[in-house]
Order: structure tokens, then sequence, then C-alpha cells
């Protein structure tokens, strides 16, 4: 069955880095799109930005843009999300997402704070 696994959040300070990794498995990585949402706390959760199958990016964020990177290694079944200058807003569970054979699939999250 499809399975996400998401790795990478903790504990930053404003102004830092972290790269989230999501793993995805028991479907052909390859010929899906995948999207990484966030949820904070209180907050409805919201798409951030998304990578179709043939690398284009789809940020829904515009705000975040010039600080959050989606890329992709389908040989490693894994999408990346790549986030700079982090701010104490960034603070939420991170989650990715797939469509696959008509089913929503969802990772369990990965929690980031950023915090001084």
């Amino acid at each position: 069955q499809v399975r996400l696994v998401e790795s990478g959040g903790g504990l930053v300070q404003p102004g830092g880095f972290l790269k989230l990794s999501c793993v995805g498995y028991g479907f052909t990585f390859g010929n899906y799109g995948m999207t990484w949402y966030r949820q904070a706390p209180g907050k409805e959760r919201e798409a951030v930005i998304g990578i179709v199958y043939s690398g284009a990016r789809i940020n829904y964020i515009d705000s975040l843009k010039d600080r959050f990177t989606i890329s992709r290694d389908n040989d490693k079944n894994t999408v990346y999300l790549q986030m700079n200058s982090l701010k104490p807003e960034d603070t939420a569970v991170y989650y990715c997402n797939a469509h696959v054979e008509g089913g929503s699939h969802w990772g369990q999250g990965t929690q980031v704070t950023v915090s001084s």
C-alpha cells in the first residue's frame, strides 16, 4: 500500500535552515506529483509547495517562494523541502502528500519548530 514517511524536522533558531525529506513506498514514485503541506497550531492545513512528475514546481504561498525550495530524486523515491531563513511563523507540522490512483495519501508529519 501507499506509504509516505517524512523526516528532517526539529528545533531551529530564527534565520536557520532545515531540509525535510519524504520517502514514498508502494507506488511508482516518479509518475506522481508530490506536495508539501503544513499545519501550524490552531490553523488549518495549507499547501506550501508542490512538484509534478516532470520536476516543474508549484508555489502555493507566494511569500515563501524565495525561502522554500522543493526537489525530488526519483531514484530514491524521495521529495525534499529545503527551508531557508526560517521564521517563527514557519513553526508547524509539515506533511507530504501524493494523489495516487484516486486516493489522497499523507505521511505522519514532521514537526518544525523555529524558536530562539
